[in-house]
């Protein structure tokens, strides 16, 4: 079992910056890859970024590369999302993940809890 803690979603202007944070515990040795998702009311949960455990790879989609920035510590097992530039369309509870590379929920095992990321216009 992986138990995912996150932190740091809040209201923020548009053109605004927020950094999530998820902090990981239990048996994290079987962890290849830590990902955020987001979900809008009423849409699917979307992919917004992946790190493999090492933190030498990342990946984004296109509606947040160049301003979403994914990154680890390994020391403190806590993977952290800077966001830049948000927009209102960025609104939605974000929920932090681990399990395996990929970009689908199905690729990731552990769920966090969520944290309610509002921006307003």
């Amino acid at each position: 079992q992986v138990q995912l803690i996150e932190s740091g979603g809040g209201l923020v202007q548009a053109g605004g910056s927020l950094r999530l944070s998820c902090a990981a515990s239990g048996r994290t040795f079987s962890i290849r890859a830590m990902g955020w998702f987001r979900q809008a009311p009423g849409k699917e949960r979307e992919f917004v970024s992946v790190v493999n455990w090492s933190g030498s790879s990342t990946y984004y989609p296109d509606s947040v590369k160049g301003r979403f920035t994914i990154s680890r510590d390994n020391a403190k097992n806590t993977v952290y999302l800077q966001m830049n530039s948000l927009k209102p369309e960025d609104a939605a509870v974000y929920y932090c993940a681990a399990g395996n590379w990929g970009t689908s929920v199905n690729d990731f095992g552990s769920w966090g809890q969520g944290t309610q990321v509002t921006v307003s216009s």
